[in-house]
């Protein structure tokens, strides 16, 4: 006698999702044996998903170097990873002073960089600096400097590393970048132009040098939600309910722990592009190639409909 298709379905779904879970878990387990003895240099490693990728990658056994503006920072993100490590099992990182808005000291922020092990597996560029303004608001200054840490910093050091990884006909070359690096959003001028730089940089990057060997790849993602979203990203006027809604669906990010697993995951499978976002910001990256005088209107319409409540207030 067979069983009912009410009783089958179920048992289905749940050995699907247990083998799902036990796929996922044997994934991750692997994917930080892979790392092991691979020198991997994280940059902005203080921030929120730079220290949970530090994290990931030395509890793997990959030999560190974590670079940073702050030196405080760096050394307790150091205490932090080796307080109750194995020295048997992970090695201590190496500490790197950088700073991308100081592009005169990126020659020997390289050297230095490369001193540390003689070559460089991993490079993650994980730098960013947001603005949100109005395009008239924004100086020339801010826009270079925004220039410099989006673009300018991570292209640079991808260049100081690239001869040794050449040579060596291996390396990998992953961009944490933004989904604003493929869609732009209004008073996010400086920002947007600078990830569709690098975006566009990595993309070029990436048929240059797949013949040594070399992988590159670019992560799009959209708010990191640490905790709640900055007050710099909040409107400073009410909304409506369909710009509310929109707003929530563009900036609710990715958690720093749900990034830097993907970072990792994407190291150990090579992946090219990968895309951390919610239905809302797909649906416009599809719209944005398919119907763009429908996106362009609607994004417009939702400027109109901010100003029109400022206005109101």
């Amino acid at each position: 006698m067979s069983l009912p298709f009410v009783v089958v379905l179920p048992l289905l779904i749940v050995v699907a999702a247990g083998v799902y879970y036990i796929y996922n878990e044997a994934m991750h387990f692997m994917s930080k044996s892979l790392v092991r003895n691979k020198v991997v240099v994280i940059t902005d490693a203080t921030s929120g998903a730079g220290s949970e990728c530090a994290q990931l990658f030395h509890q793997g056994g990959a030999r560190l170097v974590l670079c940073g503006s702050s030196w405080d920072k760096l050394e307790s993100l150091y205490d932090a990873l080796t307080a109750d490590a194995d020295p048997r099992e992970t090695f201590a990182p190496k500490l790197v002073i950088l700073d991308f808005s100081d592009m005169d000291s990126m020659e020997d922020v390289v050297s230095e960089v490369l001193e540390c092990y003689g070559c460089v597996d991993v490079l993650i560029c994980n730098s960013s600096t947001k603005l949100k303004a109005p395009v008239q608001s924004v100086s020339l200054d801010l826009d270079r400097n925004i220039m410099d840490v989006n673009y300018f910093g991570p292209s640079t050091l991808a260049k100081g590393v690239l001869p040794t990884m050449i040579s060596r006909r291996s390396g990998h070359i992953l961009l944490v970048s933004s989904i604003q690096g493929r869609l732009a959003v209004p008073f996010r001028s400086s920002y947007a132009a600078s990830k569709h730089a690098a975006q566009a940089f990595f993309d070029c990057l990436r048929a240059e040098v797949e013949e040594y060997g070399i992988v590159v790849s670019t992560i799009s993602h959209t708010f990191i939600n640490a905790s709640a979203p900055p007050a710099s990203e909040q409107p400073a006027s009410k909304p409506s309910r369909l710009a509310a809604f929109l707003a929530s669906q563009l900036t609710h990010g990715v958690r720093p722990s749900v990034l830097a697993n993907e970072i990792l995951g994407t190291v150990n499978r090579k992946r090219k592009e990968v895309l951390l976002a919610h239905p809302i910001p797909r649906a416009a990256l599809y719209l944005r190639s398919l119907l763009p005088s429908f996106l362009f209107a609607v994004v417009a319409a939702g400027v109109k409909d901010s100003a029109l409540a400022e206005q109101m207030q």
